[in-house]
This record gives structure tokens, C-alpha cells and sequence, in this order.
């Protein structure tokens, strides 16, 4: 076996051991690999290896890890933290060290960067935000590894082929869910730092970054300020997001909910519930009749507004100062 580096060279074939091996339930897209795994200025090179096997020509397997790199003022995220974005072997070729020896090099180029706890998904751009709940020989496997289970969370779905869509709420208080125009970017990015200044800022720098004008944000407006805000993806949004990823596993277009967010000054007052009302109401009349929402931990939540526990994943991580000790 060969360890070659990944770049734009080995998409199509770690995208096609990808499919073979777990495209069913989860489909990459060249395009997803390389938005992920290429672009993403947090990928660590030295930790992010395809395996080759021993006729020098087949994808074995393939790493990728990560560690928060990129400079954007105040963000800082994941401090001390690194990734292991994803990690598969093909089916035929298991049994034989080679995911064992594409963790240990991932492991060892974290350490040098001086991580001291890996979490398994959850980097920024993310495929997974841990291990697939139905995959309990790799949750096994990592835990021979010093890996340790912490929580479920989930991706929810909704259906809304057949069903009435919703109202856009209404406030006594005079509050209005609207999307964002491109005018007020600088108040909903501060609004952002103020209030939520880790991932979901970097996500809306970065989105603003590839060329987004703001129609993925429905904003909760009171008074002038923006107090809430629910993100609202599509297959013509900017970047390929999270809770759209697995779109070609339907026949009509897949939309995205999600994340939400309200200042916590302005919590308790139904806003959070409303701003996903106003979501559904947006896509449906944007001709989208299938809804996920990714990475949640609060699926009872969503359950209120028509969404089901469609994908679950458990969280693992394991500390590098235990193992050193």
C-alpha cells in the first residue's frame, strides 16, 4: 500500500470509492469533495492521505483531517481542536491496517499542530457531524482507538409533497421575518458576532465570500434591529451547504432549513419557531417541497413544525493529552 497526497488529481476516483462504498445514504459530488476536502483552508496536508493499493492504480482508502487555519478576525474556532473529516476503506480491501495506518498519519500531522483533542466530523465544512448511527463496526473501531462516544445528533426531513405549507407569522409586536437585502449585510454580520460569533458567523463570512447577496437568510427584524435570523439553502445557493448535501437522493430538489438563531435578549417569544415557519414558507414558494435541517440535537423541537429524525449520528472524540500520558 501507497500514500499519495489528495488533490484535484484523485477526486473522481476517492468520489467513486465514496459511492460504492456509502453513496446509497450518502451520495458525494465531485463538486461537495472539492468544496470540502480541497478548497477548505483548514485541511492539514500532512494528515489528509489517499491509499493506494498494491497494484499502485486502486483507491484503497482515504483520510481527511483538519485544523482551524484560516485568519478571519475575532473567529476562532475549534481552539485546540482537530478533525478527522472523514475516513473510509473499501470494503474489499479491509482487514488489512490500512484504516489504521490512514488514522495513525492523520493523528500524528494533528499532534504536531498541537491539537489536543480530535473529533471525528464536525470540522468546519463538514461532511458528518460524527459517525453514522448505522455504522456500528466503525463506531467499534474507533473506540478500540481511544475514541469516546458523547451524544446522538441528528439530520430531520420533512415531506411536503402533499401538504398545505405553512402561513408567514404574524407579530403582536410588531417584529416581521423578511429575507435579508444585500444592504444590510454589515448589520446582520454584526448582529452575528454579537450574538453567535463562532461557526455560524465563519459560515456566513464565507458564504458572503463566494458571492451571496442574502437571499439564504430570512432575518427576524424589530424595531429596526435584527434580533433572529434561519438560513434557507438551495441548489442555487452559493455554496453547497450542509443540509443540502445529500440532495441526490430525490428526484425533485432538495432545500435546506437551518441554522437558527435568536438574541438571547429576545428568547421565550415563539420567535425561534416563527422564523422556521417563515423558512418553510419561503421554500415551498420557491417550488421546494422536500426540507432538511442538519446537525441537531433538539429533533422534538422541529418535530412541532412537521420534521422527522431522518439521519442520526453519534459524536466522538478523543484526547491527545490522555494518550500522551
Amino acid at each position: 500500500m501507497k500514500l499519495v497526497p489528495i488533490n484535484e488529481h484523485t477526486i473522481r476516483p476517492l468520489c467513486e470509492l465514496w459511492n460504492r462504498e456509502i453513496g446509497g445514504e450518502f451520495p458525494i459530488r465531485e463538486a461537495l469533495f472539492r468544496q470540502n476536502s480541497i478548497r477548505d483552508a483548514n485541511v492539514v496536508e500532512a494528515g489528509s492521505w489517499a491509499a493506494l493499493a498494491d497494484d499502485g492504480q486502486s483507491v484503497a482508502g482515504f483520510v481527511v483531517s483538519k485544523i482551524w487555519r484560516e485568519q478571519i478576525e475575532p473567529l476562532r474556532l475549534g481552539e485546540g481542536m482537530g478533525w478527522i473529516s472523514v475516513l473510509l476503506v473499501g470494503t474489499a480491501w479491509r482487514g488489512q491496517g490500512i484504516g489504521s495506518r490512514l488514522l495513525g498519519a492523520a493523528e500524528q500531522a494533528l499532534r504536531q499542530y498541537g491539537v489536543r483533542q480530535i473529533h471525528i466530523g464536525g470540522d468546519p465544512w463538514h461532511y458528518f457531524p460524527g459517525v453514522p448511527k448505522g455504522d456500528a463496526q466503525a463506531a467499534s473501531w474507533l473506540e478500540r482507538r481511544g475514541y469516546k462516544y458523547q451524544n446522538d445528533v441528528y439530520d430531520v426531513y420533512r415531506n411536503m409533497m402533499t401538504e398545505h405549507p405553512p402561513d408567514f407569522p404574524s407579530f403582536r409586536d410588531g417584529a416581521s421575518c423578511v429575507l435579508l437585502s444585500p444592504e444590510r449585510k454589515e448589520d446582520f454580520l454584526a448582529f452575528l458576532e454579537r450574538c453567535f460569533p463562532g461557526r455560524w458567523l465563519y459560515e456566513a463570512v464565507k458564504y458572503f465570500e463566494y458571492g451571496g447577496t442574502g437571499r439564504e437568510f430570512v432575518v427576524l427584524e424589530r424595531e429596526g434591529e435584527i434580533v433572529g435570523f434561519c438560513r434557507i439553502n438551495d441548489a442555487a445557493s452559493p455554496v453547497i451547504a450542509q443540509n443540502t448535501y445529500w440532495a441526490p437522493l430525490f428526484r425533485e430538489e432538495l432545500g435546506g432549513i437551518g441554522p437558527l438563531g435568536v438574541d438571547p435578549d429576545c428568547r421565550n417569544r415563539g420567535y425561534g419557531l416563527a422564523l422556521v415557519q417563515a423558512a418553510i414558507r419561503y421554500q415551498y414558494d420557491n417550488g421546494i417541497r422536500h426540507l432538511a435541517i442538519d446537525w441537531t440535537g433538539i429533533p422534538d423541537f422541529y418535530r412541532k413544525l412537521g420534521f422527522a429524525p431522518w439521519k442520526t449520528y453519534g459524536v466522538y472524540c478523543k484526547s491527545t493529552q490522555t494518550e500522551a500520558g
